[in-house]
């Protein structure tokens, strides 16, 4: 089984940062994106809900503002319950595991003018410990 998502979006609103009970970051928010259409047709936009926890949500409530474009790789995460009227829900939103800048300083919107002159390329929750180099003595024989 696969579940991989990447979206590249605009902000819809401020992402704020927010801690659990338990001093875990999070932050929620959603991206505008469009959707792909045939010649003629009007461009459609679609509003995904995403989710970032810990480091991922320090990364994007720093350097991210509204209107700033946004590039989230993630999976799909379901959540089910009930809400104040007794009616079952269910929500579909990207659990975000990496976050990068797909825009140029000079191409963001005036929003954006705080963001800090040494801006990472990207935050990935992996960290570079959680991997170990493999030596695998081929580099020989790869046909490019």
């Amino acid at each position: 089984m696969f579940n991989l998502v990447v979206l590249t979006g605009r902000l819809t609103a401020d992402p704020e940062l927010k801690t659990t009970n338990t001093g875990i970051s999070v932050t929620s928010f959603s991206i505008a994106v469009n959707r792909r259409y045939r010649a003629g047709e009007e461009t459609q936009t679609d509003f995904i809900n995403i989710v970032a926890w810990r480091q991922t949500a320090e990364f994007i409530t720093k350097y991210f503002k509204k209107g700033n474009m946004i590039g989230i790789e993630g999976s799909i995460q379901t959540r089910k319950y009930v809400d104040k009227n007794g009616n079952n829900r269910t929500v579909f939103e990207v659990v975000a595991s990496n976050a990068q800048f797909v825009e140029s300083k000079k191409d963001s919107t005036p929003s954006a003018g705080n963001i800090s002159d040494e801006q990472p390329a990207s935050f990935s929750n992996a960290e570079s410990s959680d991997f170990t180099e493999i030596d695998s003595g081929m580099d020989d024989d790869l046909p490019f």
